[in-house]
């Protein structure tokens, strides 16, 4: 595809955008335009109070109505001015606030162990700062465009009538600054491209530096990281500098060509009056030589206005171009994130494989190989083998985070056939490596279930056993964490994920090393806990453990490529494998 045609299709993507604004974009558009009719009143007005006062000799007595009209046109057009800019400026933020959730809800949707994923720099950058370009377009140059299409045809019908000469010299001059401003806009549509794409790149390239600063120090990599963070950096400003020169230079064209049309108007008013040119048939009164220098550069004013914001334009289609590039095509319709269901309707949900082959994220190797494993609604099974084995990775296959070959069957549906809400609402997992996020120990818990209760979260951390270490602080529940878990052990952090576990009430629990990092006494009662609150659901635990494994019902091993059934010590409450 070609720039223009990349152009043409951003254009397409910023109209289809106008739909997101409602009523706030109409005002922010017709605000300026009863403004401008106005101002044509208001021109009037002034012009007939001066030639009459300096005609007539009229007493200023006879002036103050209409000096009294003039008044209240000044605060009318200010007041509408003040309007069309807030509502514009309501308009662009609506705006920017759907094409965010459209994105931020489509980043959500995606898995977070697919293949291809925006680099994290790239897509905030793409999320924060390309969204916020388009505040520009839809605040301040679309209603601009409309004005500058509308106001001068208007001021200029209106003048024609009055002074044929004067509506000529309007018609001749005012086209000559779309004409420029056209020929300035690519050159500025191109260097705004460039400018975009390096911010995106500087983003993107010091986002996954900070992240792996550790690796780099250890590498001895750090100087010549922060060289090319430098150099991302020029390049950004080298373009910025760029956008702006052709800015400066495309406005002070477009500024010259409306002065001389002022002058055009001021000279032929000014020769017309000391009788030095004889165009009209009847004579130029004072009067109306007054309105035409008075409209002028009202003419021109809506065609300047639009060559000041002609840049964001640019900037917003540039803006586009760039969000496609690392997000994709943004939504024509308006996404809504569901809230996921936190109570399972249907009870247990049985599991079955059947040929499923599972590969590493770059196809190199492959974890499983046509497996086959049913797992019955109700039935508590242990995924044993050894780290590296690919437990994980069938987990997040059924949960499906993962692409998998083969058929996985969720109760009596096929896994690709369940709503993303529903599936959330039904199955919950939990990672080997779960996230603590900065903030307080009740809400960290608190994210299965947001509209939780602090018994509810209290409960779940007792069941847990995170109100143990957790009463022990002064703060309790409500001290506070940092990012990751910092200031908590291994085993503080994994006890507080399950906490949201017992926030959830879904049919199939899905677990990665639960105790991994509990000694061997309290292994035993966070499961005897577990395996209490998972009575009438489906549980299967993924672990290296024979201990753990041994309070389950079935045992399945992952050996070489195979899924085999493991026999185990016999039970009175088990079945056996």
């Amino acid at each position: 595809m070609t720039n223009a045609d990349t152009d043409r299709q951003n254009g397409k993507t910023l109209s289809g955008l106008r739909n997101y604004a409602g009523p706030a974009l109409i005002v922010a558009i017709a605000a300026p335009l009863l403004g401008g009719a106005l101002l044509v009143w208001q021109a009037a007005t002034l012009a007939g109070v001066l030639g009459t006062a300096i005609e007539a000799q009229a007493p200023v007595a006879a002036a103050l109505p209409a000096i009294m009209l003039l008044l209240c046109l000044l605060v009318a057009r200010a007041a509408l001015a003040a309007i069309g800019d807030r509502a514009g400026a309501a308009a662009a933020e609506a705006i920017k606030g759907r094409v965010r959730g459209a994105l931020f809800a489509r980043l959500l949707s995606n898995s977070p162990r697919a293949a291809e994923q925006p680099q994290l720099g790239a897509a905030s950058a793409a999320i924060v700062d390309q969204v916020e370009a388009l505040h520009g377009f839809f605040a301040h140059y679309l209603p601009a465009m409309i004005q500058a299409t509308l106001l001068p045809l208007a001021f200029g019908a209106i003048i024609l009538p009055l002074d044929w000469v004067a509506g000529l010299l309007f018609l001749f001059t005012v086209p000559l600054i779309p004409v420029f401003m056209a020929l300035a806009g690519w050159g500025a549509q191109a260097a705004t491209r460039r400018q975009a794409r390096a911010l995106s790149v500087l983003n993107g390239r010091f986002a996954d530096r900070l992240r792996g600063l550790l690796t780099l120090k250890l590498f001895g990599r750090a100087e010549a990281e922060t060289g090319g963070i430098v150099a991302a950096s020029d390049e950004l400003r080298r373009r910025t500098l760029g956008v702006l020169r052709i800015a400066f230079l495309s406005s002070a064209v477009l500024e010259f060509f409306a002065a001389l049309g002022v002058a055009g108007i001021a000279l032929y008013v000014g020769l017309t009056f000391i009788d030095y040119l004889q165009l009209r048939a009847s004579p130029l009164t004072l009067e109306l030589g007054l309105f035409l220098l008075l409209m002028a550069p009202e003419v021109y004013n809506p065609l300047r206005l639009l060559a000041a914001h002609y840049h964001d334009r640019a900037a917003a289609k540039a803006a586009i171009g760039e969000i496609e590039a690392q997000l994709g095509a943004l939504p024509q319709t308006t996404p809504v994130l569901a809230d996921v269901p936190t109570s399972a309707s249907s009870g247990s949900l049985g599991l079955a494989l059947a040929g499923l082959t599972l590969r590493t994220p770059d196809s190199a190797r492959v974890v499983l190989a046509g497996a086959s494993l049913t797992v019955a609604a109700g039935e508590h099974v242990a995924i044993l083998g050894p780290s590296g084995i690919g437990k994980s990775t069938l987990l997040e296959a059924v949960a499906r985070l993962r692409p998998h070959e083969g058929t996985i069957l969720l109760g009596e549906r096929v896994l690709a056939d369940w709503p993303e809400a529903e599936l959330r609402g039904r199955v919950t997992m939990l990672g080997q490596k779960p996230r603590i996020f900065a903030g307080s120990m009740a809400h960290n818990i608190a994210l299965a279930r947001p509209g939780a209760s602090t018994s509810d979260v209290r409960r779940a951390a007792e069941r847990a056993h995170v109100a143990g270490f957790a009463d022990a602080l002064p703060d309790g529940l409500d001290t506070m964490l940092g990012e990751g878990g910092l200031g908590l052990s291994g085993g503080q952090a994994q006890r507080i994920a399950l906490a949201r576990i017992y926030l959830r009430d879904a049919g199939l629990i899905l677990l990665d090393e639960p105790t991994a990092h509990l000694d061997a006494a309290l292994e035993k009662i966070v499961l005897d806990e577990l395996k209490h609150y998972a009575r009438g659901r489906t549980l299967i635990i993924a672990t290296h453990s024979l201990a753990v494994a041994a309070r389950m019902d079935k045992a399945w091993r992952i050996a070489g490529e195979a899924l085999l059934p493991t026999p185990l010590p016999a039970r009175k409450d088990r079945s056996v494998a």
